[in-house]
């Protein structure tokens, strides 16, 4: 699908964008990967990581704040993965107009830029559960952009374009995550790991199951769908248990804009959602969307319908995480 292709990812040194390149290069022959992102240090990193694709790998730096210097980027660009965004729950949370400026503001300028470039024909932004009944900032933003990526295919007229959404939550072992803040705890010695609530469960995704998902939206979307993984459910204390099993685990509370469970889908949109063999799909419910844009091989859901980490039919045993834990860099 890939093949002879030039794809733009947006904060393209991320995690996500690094295990992108990586399994790109290796399962396909893309033209060009442009890393667009305003870290120079992580560009520089990243091209030295694989530098013996240097003749595909394009590295531009640029903040998708600057409409006109992501313009320039999409030059000859045929798919884009909008994975730029300020995620740190905190940092939104204390600095709600730069939060804005890039996820808001941001996939404003993605969206034009992309609209206004006839050789862009797919693009999927990243999602996040934070972005399903926001309670902080991140999730607000996140919600804003992906209506706005939605709405945008009513624009795209005639034109042979669509804009899809892929959501999951915490990718295991990614920065900002759990995992690396567990092991940061355990790597200093200390035999005490914080639980901020006893009752507290997350899905577990890998970021090579993100990938898939991605290139799923990629080669399926018809215009406007919500791409989610059928994934394990696991308890935060378990997941303490799988690192160390004779650690202490007080319960500190809560943070601030932080939920009990992820949620995916919500019993309202249960009205637009059909289930696949390995993922659910939320359609959008516009005037210009009509069903026969539906993918085939789905069926909808009940009505009432609702997917988070708590209510899952598939759970990860301690031991289980440990059998996972290994492969988590």
């Amino acid at each position: 699908m890939l093949e002879g292709k030039t794809i733009l990812i947006t904060g393209g040194t991320g995690s996500f964008g690094n295990h992108f390149v990586e399994y790109v290069l290796k399962h396909d022959k893309p033209k060009k990967i442009i890393i667009y992102s305003r870290d120079e240090f992580k560009q520089f990193n990243m091209a030295n990581k694989f530098k013996q694709y240097s003749n595909i790998l394009r590295f531009f730096i640029g903040d998708v704040r600057d409409e006109q210097r992501f313009r320039r980027a999409l030059n000859g660009v045929d798919y884009v993965i909008h994975a730029a965004a300020m995620k740190q729950v905190p940092a939104c949370e204390y600095n709600p107009i730069e939060a804005i400026k890039t996820n808001i503001d941001g996939a404003t300028n993605v969206i034009n830029g992309v609209l206004d470039t006839p050789t862009v024909k797919k693009v999927v932004a990243l999602s996040t559960d934070k972005a399903v009944n926001p309670i902080n900032l991140y999730g607000g933003t996140k919600l804003v952009s992906d209506k706005l990526f939605i709405a945008a295919n009513a624009y795209a007229g005639a034109r042979d374009l669509t804009l899809s959404i892929v959501r999951y939550g915490n990718v295991a072992g990614s920065r900002g995550s759990v995992i690396p803040f567990f092991q940061n705890i355990l790597d200093q010695g200390k035999k005490k790991l914080p639980i901020t609530d006893y009752q507290m469960t997350r899905f577990w995704i890998s970021l090579e199951e993100g990938v898939q998902l991605v290139l799923k939206a990629l080669e399926e979307a018809q215009g406007g769908e919500t791409f989610i993984s059928k994934i394990p459910s696991f308890k935060i204390t378990d997941l303490a248990k799988a690192m160390c099993e004779d650690c202490e685990m007080p319960e500190v509370g809560i943070r601030e804009g932080e939920k009990l469970h992820e949620i995916m889908i919500t019993k309202e949109d249960s009205l637009n959602t059909y289930e696949y063999e390995k993922h659910y799909i939320i359609y959008p419910n516009y005037t210009w969307w009509t069903e026969d844009r539906i993918i085939q091989g789905g069926k909808k859901v009940e009505q009432g319908f609702s997917y988070s980490s708590d209510n899952n039919k598939e759970w990860l045993s301690v031991e289980e995480l440990k059998e996972l834990l290994v492969n988590v860099k």
